[in-house]
């Protein structure tokens, strides 16, 4: 029965890690790419506005990913 909740534990984990990696995506990489080739047609973002939305969307990112870190420490041999 362990090897079965090991697997269970893994895949929760594994989808945790996704969402984080999809948040840093969005939430970090995209508006710099945006701000950087100038996508928006003219819309003007302020740079303090962008900085604090990327570092919330990172640290979303990175509790996501130490969730997931976390919930593997559960593990049975």
């Amino acid at each position: 029965m362990s090897q079965i909740r090991n697997e269970q534990t893994k895949l929760t984990a594994n989808a945790l890690n996704t969402a984080a990696t999809s948040s840093f995506t969005v939430g970090v990489l995209a508006p710099i790419a945006a701000a950087f080739y100038n996508v928006g047609g003219g819309t003007h973002v302020p740079l303090s506005a962008l900085v604090i939305g990327a570092f919330g969307w990172f640290c979303a990112a990175a509790a996501l990913h130490a969730g997931a870190r976390t919930l593997l420490k559960g593990l049975k041999l």
